[in-house]
């Protein structure tokens, strides 16, 4: 099971940082991915933490802008976010990938994911 949080008002170059508290995985092989969803838009994948192995994956386009991280202590991924812009306004989902310990070179794509958290509203408004 996965709950999201984080979301919210904030204006163009503040920050945010989205938690994904994860439980009920019997161990830590599985990957954790962040998605966002604009209105009419698809759901795309931002970033991906591996929890076993420690591999993640951001986009060149935002790796100074976002950081992924994972808590062991309250097995929780977040996804730290600054400089944010009205584009990055959406919905953001952490998904869940059993038996998996690699992020790969991409962005997590929404059909390797099994395992989904509600989603958590990111508005980007001055």
């Amino acid at each position: 099971q996965l709950q999201a949080s984080g979301g919210g008002l904030v204006q163009p170059g503040d920050s945010l940082k989205l938690s994904c508290a994860a439980s009920g995985f019997t161990s830590n092989y599985y990957k954790i991915g962040w998605f966002r969803q604009a209105p009419g838009g698809e759901r795309q994948g931002v970033a991906c933490i591996a929890i076993a192995g420690g591999s993640t994956f951001l986009p060149d386009s935002d790796k100074g802008r976002f950081t992924i991280s994972w808590d062991n202590a309250n097995n929780t991924a977040y996804l730290q976010m600054n400089s944010l812009n009205v584009d990055d306004a959406a919905v953001y989902y952490c998904a869940a990938r059993p038996f998996s310990y690699y992020c790969g070179d991409s962005v997590p794509f929404v059909e390797e994911y099994d395992h989904w958290g509600q989603g958590t509203l990111v508005t980007v408004s001055s």
